[in-house]
């Protein structure tokens, strides 16, 4: 949920803002509906150097209780202590990691990865890349996505949440090709955002992105699973991704287990 000042807000490209309404009214009717993750995000917060979501998160929690995530303006250690105090679960950083990488390694060595998703906003330039905004996509800032997202990943950021700003607001399904990019070259979960219109929309980027149709290779003797094939002799069907292979699965060739296996 996009917020400005008190209001839920909605953009088309990340501009053109119109007032939709207040936060939390919309929160709650997404929970009651069956939402599992809510995430708040001041998409002024950087343009103005505050957080002022502190508060609308505090009231939040009275009444949702699922996950939250909260994101705009965070710039230091102790702005990320104040949201998780008010009740965040998780916190998202844009702006001032690009400006600052660092940032992402203090505040994981201080809360852990699974505190930090690393919000991303890429847009399509004239050379064909997807080059990274800043300040809620005012900001060009010439850095690839891909080594981007590649970077924050190994300074361990827990999760990306990875926006097109070329289909934000537009309506006509996620980007699929980007989030194919993202998602397959870094080992943290990817959250897609920008361009759904329809149910339909979730299945096609989930299917078409989640790699399930990747092969797998034993880092220890070179075996590889192929999900498409699975693995008959140990009663593993074809079309079984490797995610879902029991937890003491074992290399047929040299008895490794799950975690000796990687992603091709």
């Amino acid at each position: 949920m996009d917020i400005k000042g008190a209001n839920l807000i909605k953009s088309v490209r990340l501009e053109g803002l119109r007032i939709l309404g207040q936060p939390n009214e919309f929160a709650l009717d997404y929970y009651k509906q069956g939402i599992d993750e809510l995430i708040y995000m001041d998409c002024v917060a950087s343009l103005y150097g505050r957080n002022s979501l502190s508060g609308l998160v505090s009231t939040a929690i009275e009444n949702i209780f699922v996950p939250l995530t909260v994101g705009g303006g965070i710039r230091s250690i102790d702005d990320v202590f104040e949201l998780l105090r008010a009740g965040a679960d998780k916190v998202a950083v844009n702006t001032a990691v690009v400006n600052d990488p660092q940032l992402i390694t203090q505040i994981v060595n201080k809360f852990g990865s699974q505190c930090l998703v690393l919000s991303i906003d890429a847009k399509l330039n004239s050379k064909g890349k997807w080059e990274v905004l800043t300040e809620s996509g005012r900001e060009r800032t010439g850095l690839d996505a891909l080594d981007w997202a590649i970077k924050g990943a190994e300074l361990g950021v827990g999760e990306i949440l990875l926006t097109s700003v070329d289909r934000e607001g537009t309506r006509q399904g996620f980007d699929v090709e980007l989030v194919r990019l993202i998602s397959e070259s870094v080992s943290v979960p990817v959250i897609a955002s920008g361009g759904l219109r329809t149910a339909q929309d979730f299945v096609s980027v989930i299917k078409e992105t989640s790699g399930e149709h990747s092969s797998y290779t034993c880092s220890i003797c070179g075996f590889e699973y192929n999900p498409e094939e699975g693995d008959p002799a140990l009663g593993i069907p074809p079309g079984t991704p490797f995610e879902d292979l029991p937890d003491d699965y074992k290399c047929p060739i040299c008895n490794a287990g799950k975690d000796y296996f990687k992603k091709n």
